[in-house]
């Protein structure tokens, strides 16, 4: 399938980090997924480091869903500090939760560290895309990511409202 085709998995990269977005460190979890992406024939149409807030988060959303991404893919801000606002920013513009993706995630990482139970991370459909939240730190974004892989394609194709074969 090419990038032109209905139901393409087209990605968008959105790090949500205060100190990434001010150049006070390197965003190393944008990176991280986007050789993910690019190991799974996934093309990054769009990628930004925004800082914790919710209005920049969600017109960065926006953003990357008018530019024909359909698949969003953020990192950062889905722990319990104060700035965590990354749940917050999707849940204000989806259409429908999918609560599975957080499951699944909370549910396998708890096998690597005992402090995933306090992440928030999630996914939902945000106008026809599907936006997934993954932890902040590189190495669990991309495990996270890992664990979700198997139902994108189909919920990119749920999202854009295209046919399934299920």
């Amino acid at each position: 399938m090419s990038s032109h085709d209905s139901g393409a998995i087209r990605v968008g990269i959105i790090t949500a980090s205060d100190r990434a977005a001010a150049g006070e460190y390197d965003d190393l979890g944008g990176p991280a997924l986007r050789a993910e992406c690019a190991k799974r024939g996934w093309p990054v149409l769009a990628e930004a480091v925004v800082p914790d807030d919710i209005t920049r988060l969600q017109e960065a959303l926006r953003s990357f869903i008018a530019q024909g991404c359909s698949l969003v893919l953020t990192t950062g801000g889905t722990g319990i500090a104060p700035r965590d606002v990354t749940p917050e920013a999707i849940r204000g513009l989806m259409r429908v939760e999918l609560p599975g993706f957080g499951e699944v995630m909370r549910a396998e990482s708890m096998k690597l560290t005992k402090n995933a139970i306090l992440s928030r991370a999630l996914a939902a459909v945000v106008e026809n895309a599907l936006v997934i939240a993954l932890p902040g730190k590189p190495q669990g974004a991309v495990d996270c990511l890992g664990f979700v892989e198997g139902a994108i394609a189909h919920g990119v194709k749920l999202a854009q409202r295209l046919p399934t074969s299920c």
